[in-house]
């Protein structure tokens, strides 16, 4: 054995055990660059790429919401049609969530456990929301359940035809985020609990869902976040209604309409701030849950 590596073993026994090195301050300190860093330049590129595309519309879309000031902005999103609108889109928003939670897991599960024929068309069937334009699935919507409705179904301009159109858009980002993770889900656990006895809700209850529930969360999280601020999906077959069926984005292309571009934009701040802050909470459970898994097992 070379005397190098006498040395390295040497110092690796005076490790105790769960200690990790740590580096030294100074040209030792600087952060490892691994395979496949882009480095300062790239990095550079992303974060300015960022600020232009995201952060830099973002600012001045709040700066605008306060041109009337802080008794403006406060007054423009509390008034009773706003506050009406805030209702209805959270109302539909959470229902069309918690229904996708659900289903969309379920959809998810069916893919990727179960064999059956036209699997790869119904899987390439999830992603047509994504690549449809949302006026069209609105009128599509309206087809099926409006006055002219050929299965005889209609409940356009009502609180359930909105919900039922969120569902279409939304359903993707739950089966989307999920399945990965059941696909890669080790079955060896399942099949020993399988042995000594347990039966299948007992084995998705125990085993499966702690392992997908980080996944299902971030799913409803991006569902809820695209339902508050959806527009083209509702606005033929939701009806627009005040105070019934009209949500927050139909209102704020109302208050554009006429004029009032600074309300508008408080309208839309509040619902930025409603879509970070359950995208946040949910990123930390999240997290939480999926660092504590990784404990258990």
């Amino acid at each position: 054995m070379s005397s190098s590596t006498t040395e390295a073993a040497a110092a690796a026994s005076t490790l105790s055990p769960g200690t990790r090195p740590r580096f030294r301050a100074g040209r030792e300190g600087r952060k490892f660059r691994g395979p496949g860093s882009v480095g300062p330049l790239g990095l550079g590129v992303a974060v300015l790429w960022l600020s232009v595309i995201v952060l830099l519309p973002l600012a001045a879309l709040t700066v605008q919401s306060f041109d009337d000031g802080l008794t403006g902005f406060w007054n423009a999103v509390t008034e009773q049609r706003a506050l009406a609108t805030f209702k209805v889109t959270l109302q539909v928003s959470v229902a069309a969530a918690v229904v996708n939670l659900f289903l969309g897991t379920l959809i998810a599960w069916v893919l990727v456990r179960d064999e059956f024929p036209g699997k790869r068309f119904v899987n390439a069937l999830i992603d047509l929301p994504f690549a449809l334009p949302t006026i069209v699935a609105s009128l599509v919507l309206l087809s099926l359940y409006g006055p002219a409705s050929p299965i005889g179904l209609v409940f356009n301009a009502t609180k359930p035809a909105v919900i039922v159109a969120l569902l279409f858009v939304t359903l993707p980002f739950v089966v989307r985020a999920v399945q990965p993770v059941l696909i890669e889900l080790d079955k060896d656990v399942e099949e020993a609990a399988a042995s000594l006895g347990a039966n299948n809700w007992t084995i998705f209850r125990r085993i499966v869902l702690p392992v997908l529930l980080p996944a299902i969360l971030s799913g409803g999280g991006l569902a809820f976040a695209r339902a508050i601020g959806e527009f083209g999906s509702v606005v033929l077959i939701g009806g627009n209604i005040p105070n019934d069926t009209q949500v927050a984005s139909q209102y704020i292309r109302e208050l554009i309409e006429y004029d009032r571009p600074t309300d508008a934009a408080a309208i839309s701040v509040v619902l930025l701030a409603i879509a970070f802050a359950v995208l946040f909470v949910l990123r930390v459970v999240g997290n939480r849950l999926a660092r504590r898994e990784e404990q258990i097992s």
